[in-house]
């Protein structure tokens, strides 16, 4: 029934994409829509292609074959600019990649300033304010170096979320942290999805998956396996290779 009743409208359609690497094909006829306010997990064995499907998205590498839609209009076209387009779809990396020559503040504000043009003023009220929303505020004037991985990633979604983006992408955001700073960054992620951002989130934290998740994709092997509610995917999966996959993940 919700099929029919779900009014809320398409933010992204990936149609049919493919991706190789010379002989190798990572991606195969991909096909999935992220309607707005949804937060869409994307579960797999590492070398499924999740990373790859992501940074096609957000333009970090180009599809092969098929299309991507923002709103109805095919970013894979090349008409429009890849700057413009990841302001809109800002995304979080495993590695935080925060520019390690700022402090936490300038990296909240460079973006704002250089893509949107934004007075400084204005960049730094809207980089304190998110800041202060994921619990960052006082470290305001430190350096990368001088933050744990944990307070690194807060501020990398800080940075994401200071250019008002309509979307947010996360490639393994909890993957390079030690397990006591997976928490604080998980609670944010939450937070963010609570109040309706619209998310695409790569992980490998089942628990997260199923408790904030509207969507779960499973890839394996470059395909789409499985896709559907967490209820669907996590507790009554169809296909035996997200059987399989579930059982190893929940016996490791």
């Amino acid at each position: 029934m919700t099929e029919n009743t779900d009014k809320r409208e398409p933010i992204l359609r990936v149609e049919h994409l493919s991706k190789s690497f010379g002989s190798h094909q990572v991606l195969r006829d991909i096909d999935f829509t992220v309607k707005r306010g949804d937060v869409t997990s994307i579960i797999g064995a590492s070398g499924s292609g999740k990373s790859t499907l992501l940074r096609c998205i957000n333009l970090l590498e180009t599809p092969t074959s098929g299309e991507i839609y923002f709103h109805d209009r095919c970013i894979t076209s090349g008409e429009e600019k890849a700057t413009s387009y990841r302001a809109k779809v800002g995304m979080v990396f495993q590695s935080f990649n925060l520019f390690e020559n700022m402090n936490v503040l300038k990296n909240c504000m460079t973006g704002q300033v250089k893509v949107l043009k934004r007075p400084e003023q204005e960049a730094k009220a809207n980089a304190l304010k998110y800041l202060d929303h994921v619990g960052m505020l006082e470290y305001i004037n430190a350096k990368p170096r001088q933050l744990s991985g944990g307070q690194k990633q807060r501020v990398a979604i800080a940075r994401a979320l200071a250019m008002d983006p309509e979307m947010l992408l996360f490639d393994e955001p909890t993957s390079a942290l030690d397990p006591e700073m997976v928490g604080e960054v998980l609670d944010v992620m939450g937070t963010l999805a609570k109040e309706g951002m619209t998310m695409l989130v790569v992980t490998h934290e089942m628990g997260f998956a199923g408790e904030v998740s509207s969507q779960i994709v499973y890839m394996n092997d470059g395909v789409i396996c499985e896709q559907g509610t967490p209820e669907q995917v996590l507790h009554n999966p169809q296909k035996q290779e997200t059987r399989d996959f579930l059982h190893r993940f929940r016996h490791n």
